[in-house]
């Protein structure tokens, strides 16, 4: 593919996502301002912070977008299990428009925060189908679809024939993790851990790729997922730990023994720090992408409502800039995706350190020999 037709589709792809904006505006815009419907046009107009966190949140239904006051996507599944009624399962287009159905309700008072509501006030778990987690799934399904595909051509044609398409650009990929991440920090244990390895990075940038898409969720940038992926790295991490690490946190080898007092506990924070930086940085990296684009994005309307010249004027540079921001977004997907999988196997690498010492200078050894 030629540098020409790849920057075409980038501008397809920018104007195909946020041209529901300008039609939103347009709208708005377009509203007759008489005494009696002054009020209602002043509810019309563009609201920046929702249109923004809107896009970046998590729904219970998957909108596209809309023209007008027409709102175009589509519902998903609530299943809720409550306490004392029992499970409840409908479409989420029963509560979309505010009105409550078998006693539940949707909650947007919070833009970054869609909840359902019971009306009785009872208790009950939400473990609807939403916006992030049917993104999610396409996300597995593709990721399955990639490497049973990469897998049955290993199998029909063996590993000494050249590889070519999807093959080639995975293998390129998996050589690079391995060489790049899972030897230097696991050392000879890479073999063991290199499948999760792997796993971790595909599924975090294919899903961070996916949500650059027209209409994509912002399933990487929600505080839910990272959390829940520094969670099975912590996890994974302390089930193969080994004596040697838990030694040095608990009985440092420092002298004099009074600074043991200080540093012990200073080394269990360290331990839940780390998950926590996996968390924050594949967040804030991720999130701020999606917020600088729109924000860009939405200039145009900013400079639109003090004068149209200014707005019109406006258009080259912010979607200029917005192209340079989405193949920056680009770039930004697969290096967090790989700042991850990297810290990852460091973290892990640290716990089995005694190990990978005792396992490297065996190799040595038996090299010389």
């Amino acid at each position: 593919m030629n540098s020409k037709r790849f920057l075409s589709y980038i501008i397809f792809a920018l104007i195909v996502s946020f041209a529901p904006l300008a039609l939103y505006a347009q709208a708005a815009e377009n509203t007759p301002a008489t005494t009696e419907n002054k009020e209602a046009a002043g509810e019309k107009k563009m609201d920046i912070s929702s249109v923004i966190f809107g896009h970046i949140a998590d729904s219970h239904e998957w909108h596209l977008f809309s023209i007008g006051e027409k709102h175009i996507g589509f519902p998903l599944p609530v299943i809720i299990y409550n306490t004392t009624k029992g499970l409840a399962v409908f479409s989420s287009s029963r509560i979309a428009e505010g009105e409550a159905y078998e006693g539940y309700k949707l909650d947007k008072s919070n833009p970054m925060k869609e909840k359902i509501v019971a009306e009785d006030g009872s208790k009950f778990y939400d473990i609807s189908i939403t916006k992030n987690v049917f993104s999610m799934l396409i996300s597995v399904v593709i990721l399955l679809w990639i490497m049973t595909s990469v897998a049955k051509k290993y199998t029909q044609n063996g590993a000494m024939k050249a590889p070519s398409g999807m093959q080639n650009a995975i293998e390129v990929v998996t050589v690079f993790m391995r060489d790049e991440v899972a030897k230097p920090n696991l050392g000879a244990n890479y073999k063991k851990y290199f499948p999760f390895l792997l796993t971790l990075f595909f599924f975090i940038w294919i899903n961070n790729l996916l949500g650059l898409l027209p209409g994509g969720a912002n399933f990487t940038g929600n505080i839910a997922c990272t959390a829940l992926l520094a969670l099975v790295s912590f996890i994974v991490m302390l089930f193969n730990s080994n004596k040697h690490f838990w030694s040095h946190l608990l009985n440092p080898p420092v002298k004099p023994a009074g600074i043991k007092l200080l540093l012990v506990p200073i080394e269990i924070m360290s331990l839940f720090i780390k998950p926590a930086a996996l968390m924050i940085r594949l967040l804030a990296n991720i999130m701020a992408g999606h917020i600088v684009i729109l924000s860009v994005i939405c200039m145009i309307f900013i400079f639109g409502a003090l004068n149209k010249f200014i707005g019109v004027g406006f258009v080259p540079v912010s979607l200029a800039f917005s192209i340079f921001m989405f193949m920056l977004e680009l770039l930004v997907g697969a290096i967090q995706a790989f700042i991850f999988t990297n810290l990852t196997s460091v973290f892990l690498g640290q716990a089995m350190e005694g190990d990978h010492s005792h396992d490297e200078a065996h190799g040595t050894e038996t090299a010389h020999h």
